[in-house]
């Protein structure tokens, strides 16, 4: 039972407070680290598991399908049955789900523990969000959303690094047992000390079907791309791949026809939103392609360690955990249109350098010479263009769909991502045993990068074509209030802003002064 204040009377500077944030702290960073740090791993997994790379990308690409699949969702059920309650279900949920993936004895075991990972963190990553904003006093808000995402930021900057002393360590299982004592932690915390709380205004029937067709839709997908180097073009993949196309139009004509829908198509109406999660897409396509394959290419190639490939891309993480602040006050100083031009060429260019990677980078001088000039421009390009994204999502729709828009963001950056991990393999031509053959990789690396590149500028071209500095009355409009961050996998949620001290979590809706909203609960 909570000792805690009720919801929105807690301070920051309290002993509650403190335990508000650690509890959702802990509950994000296990997701934020699972996103991250299993590309480290996966050369150790399959060599030890004895798997392809098909069975590698699906070991990234399961825990991504139910996570983009059903955040959206997972964010309404906190609302309708109590944001505590269905965090710590998401908790439970996913450290289960990681023993699981740890004591897993082949890859389909550790594939299928994966998916039910994702479907923990669905529950948890809206919830942690949602509990820091229903807890706390309305003028403490802003400052504990801050804390949480920029004490996230460090989780996810140090997860690759953290993720690698794992792996040349006690073993890959561990980057998943971690997740145990966590959840140990963090339920206690969570029972005793952080207030329940619903949205009285949360209504109507969950889009259930509309989140099982999404994830079928971007299953069969993924299915189709991974199998087709194996397979070529055979009925199951070219079925697979159909029933996705058809099964996506099946969930776009539900959607537009459904009274509540999980993705309600009228906050597509804004161009200026529509045009921001096209680049969106370009930007986190790219991106999870590369940390994908730029692990596997620091360890199969250049000879480095787990902890070494991980310590090597750290520069990119932490170059946005210092500096996404200053960049989102500069967007908003001087439009996004800009930013978000020159941000994905500068990321571009440090896909480019990362060619330069071969067998003596894993020295010193290699890795000044070679690596670090790489991961240190794609992270000044990551600074420059995902803080103003964010803010350019918020501030073309409505205030009160702020948090809906961010979830949609959101799950559309990491769809995208899932869509690259299954594709950019098999439009490099990428074999099946290609990890395990230095040579073989990095011929095929050498083919991935520029495409990963070519969908940053082609993002480039989007944003500068269609993205406009907003109108003075949009100043009324949402800003990002999570303004430290590391979004390699996504971009941050953001909550919704408070009105009379309630408000939606990303995914949940809310009808304001009488007036329906598309997308409740």
């Amino acid at each position: 039972m909570s000792d805690a204040a009720g919801p929105g009377a807690i301070r920051v500077a309290s002993a509650a407070g403190r335990r508000v944030v650690l509890t959702t702290v802990l509950g994000s960073s296990m997701v934020m680290l699972d996103s991250t740090v299993i590309n480290v791993a996966l050369p150790r997994i399959g060599k030890d598991l004895g798997t392809d790379l098909a069975a590698l990308q699906w070991t990234v690409n399961a825990y991504m399908l139910t996570l983009a699949g059903l955040i959206l969702l997972g964010g309404s059920l906190g609302d309708r049955y109590g944001r505590r309650r269905v965090f710590v279900v998401g908790v439970v949920w996913f450290a289960a789900a990681s023993a699981l993936c740890g004591l897993a004895p082949n890859a389909a075991v550790l594939i299928a523990a994966r998916a039910l990972q994702g479907v923990g963190g669905a529950l948890l990553t809206p919830g942690s969000l949602a509990l820091i904003q229903a807890s706390f006093h309305p003028d403490d808000r802003a400052r504990a959303v801050g804390l949480w995402s920029g004490l996230g930021g460090v989780g996810a900057a140090v997860g690759p690094f953290v993720g690698g002393w794992l792996v040349d360590g006690p073993g890959w299982r561990w980057v998943f047992l971690l997740n145990v004592p966590l959840a140990a932690v963090c339920v206690p915390v969570a029972l005793r000390h952080v207030p329940e709380s619903r949205d009285p205004h949360a209504r109507g029937r969950f889009d259930v079907l509309g989140a099982v067709l999404a994830a079928l839709a971007l299953a069969l997908v993924t299915y189709a791309l991974i199998e087709a180097p194996g397979q070529g073009a055979s009925g199951t993949v070219i079925g697979a791949a159909v029933g996705g196309v058809l099964l996506g139009a099946v969930f776009v004509r539900v959607e537009r026809t459904r009274a509540e829908p999980m993705l309600p198509p009228s906050v597509f109406e804004s161009r200026q939103f529509t045009a921001v999660n096209v680049i969106t897409l370009c930007v986190y396509a790219a991106l999870g392609g590369y940390f994908f394959l730029a692990a596997i290419q620091l360890q199969v190639v250049a000879g480095y360690s787990a902890l070494g490939a991980g310590t090597a891309l750290l520069p990119s993480t932490v170059l946005m955990l210092l500096f996404s602040a200053a960049s989102g006050e500069l967007g908003q100083r001087i439009g996004p249109r800009i930013p978000l031009t020159v941000g994905p060429l500068i990321a571009a260019a440090g896909m480019l350098l990362m060619l330069r990677i071969g067998p003596g980078s894993a020295s010193v001088p290699g890795y000044l010479a070679d690596v670090l000039p790489a991961v240190a421009v794609l992270g000044v390009g990551l600074v420059t263009l995902v803080a103003p994204l964010t803010a350019t999502v918020l501030a073309s729709v409505d205030t009160a769909r702020a948090g809906l828009a961010s979830g949609i963001n959101n799950a559309a950056a990491r769809a995208a991502g899932l869509i690259a991990v299954a594709a950019l393999p098999l439009l490099a031509g990428m074999g099946p045993e290609a990890y395990r053959n230095a040579d073989e990789f990095a011929a095929t690396f050498h083919r991935a990068m520029p495409m990963c590149a070519g969908l940053l500028v082609l993002g480039a071209g989007i944003a500068w074509a269609t993205v406009r500095t907003p109108a003075p009355a949009a100043e009324e409009r949402a800003r990002p209030e999570c303004a430290v961050h590391c979004g390699i996998a996504a971009p941050p949620l953001e909550p919704t802003p408070e009105e009379d001290g309630r408000g939606d979590g990303p995914g949940g809706g809310r009808e304001d002064a009488g007036k329906a909203e598309d997308g409740t609960g």
